[in-house]
């Protein structure tokens, strides 16, 4: 019963294209969404998504889409930007996003890691702007991704009613928790991500505060716990869905759950940390990576309704002029650079889906349309969208991306980041929703 608010508003913005689908569809809804202010956006968003895919090319047996054709770096894809990506496009157009689906399991290790960024053919000699590359390209060992393309999978599957691709990503699945549990296990319980070794940025989190300290063990970060918890959660409903044995995942599921519901908490002040700042208060932030066990479910409903009001809707945190920032806008390590302090909206749609989840649509509302409002603004002065954004309400071009690299601004025209259309049929929906109440 707790996820069936949310199921009834991605239900809601789901039936829109019933027996349509394509660009054209996309680009119709875009039309329809939200505010009228936000559509030339949307559009916008609608066009750059059939701009950025490419024909089928190894190592994918699909059209492929890249992170953006802005991104700095050249053409890519992957990491968690292919899953924003396809839950941007999915009502209208579920077959591309089922073929991205299937482009981002296909290149899974024989050890069960599916890789982050698969960098490909392409990109421009501009000076200070991007790399040009003759070959395609992976990490096969050390870096892997956040594992949330499983909720794009169940999105897929609620939407379309095709359970027939469960078996394959069930293999996936399974072998991508057997990775984790042979190689990002924490000391004693829990998971990491080897940004606390190796500093490779798996979590997506380039450069957070959480890793500044650099004694770190492999101890229990919050973020890849939470998102291993989904695994086994996701295995243990895909194993009952195909009549196999489950008891195991569900056994693991219970463990992480109570595991970061007493172990990675923080009762005095209503926060989730990782195990090293729970231990230790002086090594606490403000880091928006506590959302975590909100999104995948493992928090309990007080401990939820807590982080909400006292930390997502506070604007003293995380509720700034363009929310939500990634750090604690009064937070001493909050600053206006890539992961510290400014605003990625794909973070703010993932709050929002927590919000709907634990039953506060009113919070994800605001989140949403704040966000929607000061993007739109944006994109109205500048004519782009943009990789973050300034979470106090400035201009992009006065927060930092790395400073100490060639370029250190937001990417231009970057779609990984931005599920616009995902985060303005949200929010249709919930208004949908309190209009029928």
């Amino acid at each position: 019963m707790r996820y069936l608010l949310l199921f009834v508003l991605i239900a809601l913005s789901c039936t829109r294209f019933a027996g349509e689908e394509g660009w054209t569809a996309l680009k119709k809804e875009a039309g329809g969404l939200g505010k009228e202010a936000w559509r030339p956006m949307l559009l916008y968003v609608a066009e750059l998504h059939e701009k950025s895919t490419h024909p089928a090319t190894y190592p994918f047996d699909y059209e492929w889409e890249e992170i953006g054709p802005g991104y700095v770096y050249g053409p890519a894809f992957g990491h968690w930007d292919i899953v924003h990506q396809i839950i941007d496009v999915l009502p209208a157009f579920p077959t591309h996003a089922l073929h991205q689906l299937y482009n981002d399991v296909k290149n899974q290790e024989p050890d069960g890691m599916l890789p982050g960024s698969i960098w490909m053919v392409g990109g421009e000699d501009v000076p200070n702007m991007s790399v040009k590359r003759d070959k395609v390209d992976w990490n096969r060992d050390n870096a892997g991704h956040p594992p949330i393309w499983v909720i794009a999978a169940q999105d897929y599957i609620r939407q379309t009613g095709d359970k027939t691709v469960l078996k394959t990503f069930y293999t996936t699945l399974v072998r991508q928790i057997t990775w984790f549990e042979n190689k990002r296990r924490a000391e004693g319980e829990g998971f990491f991500y080897n940004d606390i070794l190796l500093k490779k940025w798996e979590s997506g989190v380039d450069q957070g505060i959480r890793f500044d300290e650099t004694a770190m063990g492999p101890w229990a970060c919050i973020d890849a716990t939470s998102h291993v918890y989904l695994l086994y959660k996701t295995a243990a409903a895909w194993a009952g869905e195909l009549g196999m044995e489950g008891s195991f995942f569900k056994r693991r599921e219970g463990e992480l759950r109570r595991f970061i519901r007493e172990d990675l908490y923080a009762a005095d002040d209503g926060m989730f940390y990782d195990i090293w700042a729970v231990k230790d208060p002086g090594l606490r932030s403000q880091a928006f990576e506590a959302m975590w066990p909100l999104v995948v479910g493992a928090a309990t409903r007080e401990q939820a309704e807590r982080y909400i009001d006292d930390y997502l809707l506070n604007p003293d945190v995380f509720f700034t002029a363009h929310p939500m920032a990634t750090v604690g806008v009064k937070a001493p390590k909050f600053e206006q650079r890539m992961w510290r302090g400014p605003a990625w909206n794909s973070m703010t749609y993932w709050a929002a889906r927590a919000c709907i989840d634990y039953g506060r649509p009113d919070a994800a509302v605001k989140l949403l349309e704040k966000a929607l409002d000061a993007t739109a603004q944006q994109f109205s002065e500048t004519g782009t969208i943009w990789e973050f954004y300034n979470s106090l309400g400035g201009s992009p071009l006065d927060v930092q991306r790395k400073p100490h690299t060639e370029y250190n601004v937001p990417c231009r025209d970057y779609l990984g980041h931005n599920p616009l259309l995902a985060m303005a049929r949200l929010y249709d929906s919930i208004k949908k929703g309190n209009r029928a109440e």
